[in-house]
């Protein structure tokens, strides 16, 4: 399928975010009343050089986006849809990091309680605008720096922010895996398989993520009838890190996360997709 051709239904999408943001708030909530948050939130992530205090505030401000930008006139920026936004998003790292770097020195800088709660604000400030009914209109826009959206495609956007750094946020505090809305996986995994396939149009490599996507992608012969010839299968996480670039082709494939069979399937030179 196409990514372009995508849509996804509002209601569907802010219920996923709601639970998806309150797994979020009690995880930090839970990890600052350890006795060993000051600790924790000081290790290291895999994300260059943040902590695990940048990280907490760079998702507070992903959270809190939507709320403090809801009533923002809109200034008549171009179109961007998802694949469009999955392509160019990576052009914000800079601004990205500085956010969470000053976020991180003022509002997320106390101690862990405090942390938890400016955390706290974020997440319940982002509910309580989903609660609304009107955050449902599917013909209401949203601008950010990249273009104009639709409301239900920054929504999904949210979801991949919730969702690709919360499974950061497990893995640089040890915890066992995230408990991820499963709706919000899906969109995720679903988005990013889209995105493959926007990048990388063709027909020669079906890319399977049971039990939520499947797509085909890479220039050569196309497929039509009986087993592909070039068949890339994974688990959603594992393809959520590989389109993100948190883990690399050869890792997955070595933990026998990931299998590859036919000549074109391959893809590493098509990763990551999201930068």
């Amino acid at each position: 399928m196409p990514a372009k051709s995508r849509t996804y239904q509002p209601a569907k999408v802010q219920a996923a975010l709601v639970e998806q943001t309150t797994a979020l708030r009690d995880t930090v909530r839970a990890l600052c009343a350890r006795p060993d948050a000051a600790d924790l939130l000081a290790r290291p992530t895999r994300l260059g050089t943040w902590t695990v205090r940048e990280l907490i505030a760079h998702l507070g401000v992903q959270v809190d986006w939507v709320p403090a930008h809801l009533d923002d006139p809109l200034e008549g920026r171009p179109p961007l849809d998802l694949p469009q936004w999955v392509r160019r998003v990576g052009t914000l790292a800079p601004l990205l990091d500085e956010q969470a770097r000053t976020r991180a020195a003022g509002e997320y800088g106390g101690d862990p309680a405090s942390v938890a709660e400016a955390f706290g604000r974020a997440a319940d400030g982002l509910i309580a605008v989903l609660a609304d009914a009107g955050t449902a209109d599917p013909g209401r826009r949203f601008e950010i720096r990249l273009g104009s959206m639709t409301l239900t495609d920054m929504l999904v956007t949210r979801l991949v922010e919730t969702v690709v750094h919360a499974d950061d946020l497990a893995d640089a505090v040890g915890t066992a895996a995230f408990p991820h809305a499963r709706q919000a996986l899906a969109a995720v995994t679903r988005l990013l398989a889209d995105a493959l396939a926007d990048q990388a149009p063709g027909g020669a490599v079906e890319l399977r993520i049971p039990p939520y996507a499947v797509v085909q992608a890479v220039e050569g012969p196309r497929h039509t009838r009986g087993t592909p010839p070039n068949v890339v299968e994974t688990d959603p996480l594992t393809w959520i890190r590989l389109a993100t670039g948190r883990t690399d082709w050869d890792a997955a494939v070595e933990a026998a996360a990931l299998s590859a069979s036919g000549e074109r399937s391959d893809l590493r030179a098509h990763l990551p997709v999201l930068g």
